[in-house]
């Protein structure tokens, strides 16, 4: 059984109808991401409850084992030649648990948004191209698609016309361009509906990628 995650919630309006489930980067905690809410439009959305969670702490190979948060280890710069599935696979069970927390609470799975960023945003596909039912959207920043050679094998069915929105710096030097290049070449290959962004920016968030997250957001969940 997955540790329960802790999380900081945000809900725009009482009673509300969809969920964002927002995932942090590598040393990053629940909290990067909640200054962002204020800055999105969504007006023309109905009630949405923001989800943070916090991943836990663990060793990082690549920052020389300093313990820090983490949704699974990285080992080499480049990312993808020897990967920590055991850890991605346990980070992909916290966050199904906070789905059907969210289900629990009423709101169903094509109701409900993964996001992240960078770490977060492999998590984002990690579990959404696996989930079993149909989730609102996938929306990934400045990351890439984990354990690759396993996604035409692993993923499932229902999330195949699932909205997949990507946005990537061009500057960025922590995920390089062309490894987000190659996950949307990738999932555009297995037939999803990738919209894609790039910036001038390094490994961050800038505001036009943020008014593009807010329109993108309507879009999947007005």
């Amino acid at each position: 059984m997955a540790t329960q995650l802790d999380t900081i919630q945000i809900e725009t309006a009482p009673n509300p109808s969809a969920a964002v489930i927002w995932m942090h980067g590598l040393g990053a905690d629940g909290s990067d991401f909640v200054p962002i809410v204020r800055e999105l439009d969504l007006s023309g959305c109905p009630a949405i409850r923001f989800v943070f969670p916090t991943a836990g702490t663990m060793p990082v190979t690549i920052n020389g084992g300093y313990v820090m948060r983490a949704w699974y280890d990285i080992f080499t710069p480049d990312l993808v030649r020897r990967e920590d599935e055991e850890g991605l696979r346990n980070s992909q069970a916290q966050i199904e648990e906070l789905i059907a927390q969210e289900k629990a609470r009423g709101i169903p799975a094509e109701r409900i948004v993964l996001a992240g960023f960078s770490q977060g945003c492999a998590m984002t596909l990690q579990t959404g191209l696996r989930h079993p039912e149909k989730l609102a959207g996938l929306m990934c920043l400045s990351g890439y698609l984990p354990l690759a050679a396993k996604a035409a094998e692993e993923r499932n069915a229902a999330n195949q016309d699932t909205p997949i929105f990507m946005a990537h710096g061009r500057l960025d030097p922590v995920v390089v361009i062309e490894r987000a290049e190659k996950s949307r070449e990738l999932l555009k290959q297995l037939g999803y509906k990738v919209e894609w962004h790039e910036y001038p920016m390094q490994h961050s968030v800038c505001g036009e990628e943020v008014a593009d997250i807010g329109r993108w957001l309507a879009s999947v969940l007005a």
